[in-house]
């Protein structure tokens, strides 16, 4: 019997929020398994020192400053993809925002248009723009983060819990809609990472303290954590998964 193939060589893939956390994790690993990284995020600076890290690895990676939540950036980015590579293989919607920490009957309409736009509107339509290329190459592989939170609404975390939970649709809506194309859409549920992104978490001891109770480990997850279940829903060993959603999150939704 052959061994399971987790090879990515001669494969593109393009991450989002890649210059950090989950995003930075997930990028790195795909890269050594091969991948040609195309790495995104807002800020070029940080997309920089990652693409650093993985060529002094032998890696392939190629930083592109994009923010996520704005529509023309998004086409701009899909233009310079089909320009230098006419291709694209694997995509990874990591890209997230949390502004707002707070009852929800407290929040603006600014916090929820800037939360929707790159937490669920970006997304959508990066998919959108990804599997045109990828229905030309023969196919691809798409995973979107979503959270444990998209299942279970976390205390005053009430509209990025919504956008979640859109993630968690659309990714079901598009993997029905692209099966037939050979693209495999899925998505990861982190629970507690310890990221920047999640500082709100950490910084208070109480909210730790009560995030860490619901949690049967009894401990939050390191970003390197979340890269194996990707890789594995990228790779040749994952050939027939599509719609469904990967949880690691140290039993929180037993």
């Amino acid at each position: 019997m052959a061994m399971v193939d987790f090879s990515l060589e001669g494969k593109l893939a393009l991450v989002t929020g890649a210059s950090r956390g989950i995003g930075e994790a997930i990028a790195t690993t795909l890269a050594e398994y091969g991948a040609h990284v195309i790495l995104v995020s807002r800020k070029i600076e940080g997309l920089n020192k990652v693409a650093e890290k993985i060529k002094a690895n032998n890696g392939k990676a190629t930083p592109i400053a994009c923010h996520t939540g704005k529509l023309e950036q998004i086409n701009a980015l899909f233009e310079e993809i089909k320009d230098r590579f006419g291709r694209l293989d694997i995509l990874i919607n990591n890209a997230a925002t949390n502004p707002y920490f707070g009852d929800m009957i407290g929040a603006d309409e600014g916090v929820w248009d800037k939360t929707l736009d790159v937490n669920l509107k970006g997304p959508f339509f990066i998919i959108q723009h990804a599997a045109k290329i990828m229905i030309e190459g023969g196919g691809g592989a798409i995973v979107n983060v979503a959270s444990v939170n998209g299942i279970q609404p976390a205390p005053f975390q009430g509209i990025y819990s919504i956008t979640k939970a859109g993630v968690i649709s659309m990714t079901k809506a598009y993997a029905r809609e692209l099966a037939d194309k050979n693209i495999r859409v899925n998505a990861l549920l982190p629970g507690l990472t310890e990221t920047k992104f999640a500082g709100a978490l950490f910084q208070d001891e109480t909210i730790y303290k009560y995030a860490l109770n619901g949690i049967p480990m009894g401990r939050h997850a390191q970003p390197s954590e979340m890269a194996g279940a990707v890789l594995y829903l990228v790779s040749d060993a994952a050939s027939y998964t599509t719609g469904t959603c990967i949880v690691c999150d140290g039993g929180m939704l037993i």
